[in-house]
């Protein structure tokens, strides 16, 4: 290789990175970061009154851009308990195959459908967001989301004694929760959610 072709083509590798590393930046400087969450009062499958409480993140971009807006795992917490719940889309690589749309799978051992009692599994559909559209996201979920619940735990407590701690959750039922939810930018004094009371669970 001579050297002017040496320098020729070193020119345009050179180039191509230039252009990688020009859409990476363009790509992170595109997006806008928001936090969203939502509390709301609920009973637990026991018939206790809880705080429950979901977030996420989301990441958009302008209508634009080459990129979809993303958003992360919807996590649901119940009030005094340790189960956490994460919902997915088929945005993620860990949604289950137990539905469409936005949704979390049973675990086995854990859970149970409320209606049968029957024992379920990771092809069981524990819990849907707007579940009517097979099609949707986290990313695009409103102001107002519909929250459909149709499993329960198969025992509310893990643990005896002082070991005991509870893993219960949102009581299911037939008619979807209906939830709204707050948005704000994210690492804004205003984007994270409040804390849960715990003096409700200390009391027991």
């Amino acid at each position: 290789m001579t050297a002017s072709r040496f320098n020729a083509s070193f020119s345009n590798g050179f180039a191509r990175l230039l252009v990688i590393a020009g859409l990476l930046v363009a790509q992170a400087g595109c997006a806008t970061y928001y936090s969203h969450y939502a509390m709301f009062p609920a009973e637990n499958s026991k018939g206790e009154p809880r705080t429950v409480r979901l977030s996420w993140d989301t990441a958009e971009y302008p209508g634009w851009w080459v990129l979809s807006d993303r958003a992360t795992p919807l996590t649901l917490e119940t009030q005094c308990s340790e189960r956490v719940w994460k919902l997915y889309d088929d945005s993620h690589a860990e949604a289950g195959g137990c539905g469409e749309g936005i949704r979390a799978c049973g675990q086995s051992g854990q859970d149970q459908l409320a209606q049968s009692g029957q024992p379920a599994d990771a092809g069981s559909l524990c819990m849907s967001v707007n579940s009517a559209d097979p099609e949707a996201r986290i990313a695009g979920i409103p102001g107002r989301l519909e929250l459909l619940v149709a499993c329960e735990p198969v025992s509310p407590v893990q643990g005896v004694g002082k070991e005991a701690v509870s893993v219960d959750y949102i009581r299911a039922s037939t008619v979807p929760y209906a939830v709204y939810s707050r948005k704000a930018p994210r690492g804004s004094l205003n984007a994270r959610p409040p804390k849960f009371e715990r003096s409700v669970c200390e009391a027991k």
